[in-house]
């Protein structure tokens, strides 16, 4: 992995609420960060995503499973995990990366399925959330 990758990939395996502010260092100021909820641009918007999360979520925490990098763009393959009122979840995405000139992430942007991998989940929307995804599937009856 480049150095840039590195950095991403070890501020996001040890992302506490604490350590939030480091995002500067590897982030660009003017950086968008796009997710299925969240589309922000700069420092604090982006700081203030990750703050939301601690306090509404219990013990989240990514683990990075995969990366492919070239150049100034990367891959990342993760797990996210979290407890919200007592339940475990884990949610499997991935991020693609775009670095600026001085190795700092200028783009970042998360995919993940909202509908499988959280609300179908949910004790109050998965069922119907799943009833749906048996109805819509070739191969899922």
């Amino acid at each position: 992995m480049s150095t840039g990758v590195d950095a991403v990939v070890a501020f996001y395996e040890g992302l506490q609420p604490e350590t939030i502010p480091r995002l500067r260092e590897i982030y660009a100021a003017d950086a968008r960060f796009r997710d299925p909820f969240n589309d922000v641009v700069g420092h604090a918007a982006i700081e203030r995503i990750f703050a939301h999360m601690f306090e509404h979520l219990d013990a989240p925490s990514f683990r990075v499973t995969g990366c492919i990098a070239d150049g100034r763009r990367a891959a990342l393959e993760w797990r996210f995990t979290f407890v919200l009122r007592a339940h475990s979840y884990e949610i499997v995405g991935a991020s693609v990366l775009d670095f600026d000139g001085d190795g700092r992430v200028c783009a970042h942007r998360d995919y993940w399925d909202v509908a499988e991998e959280l609300y179908a989940k949910l004790p109050a929307v998965g069922p119907a959330v799943r009833w749906l995804g048996r109805r819509m599937s070739a191969t899922r009856a």
